[in-house]
């Protein structure tokens, strides 16, 4: 590894964010793990490995088959082990910016920058968590599962996706010792009057103490809707384009309720990780 950059920060906020750095690092493994995600794995230095469930890297994409990526592409963590100096992203190849880094084989470097954002909490008082999420925001939701085990919390983990061979991250969870639970499209147990069934049944079974979730507006509007009935709290990984994924550029700002006030916030910087009950879907 090499090019190991500290960025400092400059808001009162941003005290409680660890720094980041902008290192080159080495590709150890970049291969699918079904007919439309990739798992890269790249070996990483300490400087870039304090990281946080939830937050986010800026990975400067590689020129390939003529397209040309202008700027990074924000990339949420999926795995980091800082004894064995490894950094781990799952991606799905539908851009420019993913079909250069699918192009990346053992050995070649490629130029990061992170740990970027807020991420996830975990009070206390929050013991019974419930993850749920679709397709990719599911690897979001990976580190945390990691980070409940070993805190000892109670895990139950919805995995939502279009077909059963498309549902990500199911051995992860288990190996949490998560209660796993995949639901489809293919037979309607992804759908979100079915869900809430499912959510209202282990609520009423066992108690759910906060939400996880990622991305998707549809389970956003549902986990809201529960939560609110319930008096259930939570969190949720928003998914917005950025530039800069530092604060400059203003690109990601989108609008939040606080109480009955409209506030605009930069996902970049005082996300991604934002209160489930201030999130407009």
């Amino acid at each position: 590894m090499s090019m190991v950059t500290p960025l400092g920060h400059g808001s009162p906020r941003d005290s409680f964010l660890p720094r980041c750095a902008e290192v080159s690092v080495r590709v150890e493994r970049n291969d699918p793990v079904n007919e439309e995600y990739r798992l890269m794995v790249l070996r990483a230095p300490d400087a870039v490995l304090n990281c946080s469930p939830g937050q986010f890297f800026q990975l400067l994409c590689p020129v390939a088959g003529g397209d040309t990526p202008f700027l990074r592409r924000p990339m949420s963590i999926y795995g980091y082990d800082r004894a064995a100096g490894l950094l781990q992203f799952l991606y799905k190849v539908t851009g420019a910016g993913t079909r250069g880094l699918a192009t990346l084989r053992e050995g070649d470097m490629l130029n990061v920058l992170g740990p970027l954002g807020q991420g996830f909490s975990m009070p206390n008082e929050w013991r019974r968590l419930m993850l749920v999420a679709r397709g990719v925001g599911l690897a979001t939701l990976a580190p945390l599962a990691k980070e409940a085990q070993r805190l000892g919390r109670s895990l139950t983990a919805i995995c939502s996706a279009r077909s059963p061979e498309l549902a990500m991250s199911v051995e992860l969870f288990r190996d949490c010792g998560a209660e796993v639970i995949v639901v489809t499209d293919t037979d309607g147990s992804s759908a979100p009057e079915a869900l809430r069934i499912l959510i209202e049944d282990r609520i009423a079974r066992d108690g759910v103490d906060a939400f996880y979730t990622c991305g998707s507006s549809r389970l956003l509007r549902l986990l809201q809707d529960i939560g609110a009935r319930h008096g259930i709290p939570g969190e949720i990984a928003m998914e917005q384009q950025m530039a800069c994924g530092l604060g400059m550029c203003q690109a990601c700002v989108r609008s939040f309720r606080e109480g009955d006030t409209i506030r605009h916030r930069r996902v970049c910087r005082e996300g991604p990780v934002f209160p489930i009950a201030e999130a407009l879907a």
